[in-house]
């Protein structure tokens, strides 16, 4: 019988949030994909729908296409479950 070490554990690094900040959530194209995101869940919200605990997904794929027809509810399991690069396509499977 052979005693094996245990293999040696990694240490995450800790996140850099200001540097995350800095390259991406700060520049103003996702500030205003941001800004539209919330306000397409606060008009879901107005217009009655529970949207507490789930996702406002974009049917056609586009964060700043708010319209009444394009927004839909789902469990953030199935609104974040496919891929969002430019060669997977706009349409949400799921919505």
């Amino acid at each position: 019988m052979v005693l094996r070490k245990p293999p040696a554990i990694k240490k995450k690094k800790p996140r850099n949030y200001r540097k995350e900040y800095d390259n991406y959530h700060g520049k103003p194209e996702q500030i205003k994909r941001r800004d539209s995101r919330n306000a397409a869940r606060n008009s879901l919200k107005k217009a009655g729908v529970k949207v507490a605990g789930k996702d406002v997904a974009h049917k056609n794929g586009n964060p700043r296409d708010n319209r009444r027809g394009n927004l839909t509810v789902k469990s953030a399991s199935k609104n974040r479950s496919y891929p969002r690069t430019r060669t997977a396509g706009k349409r949400n499977p799921y919505a």
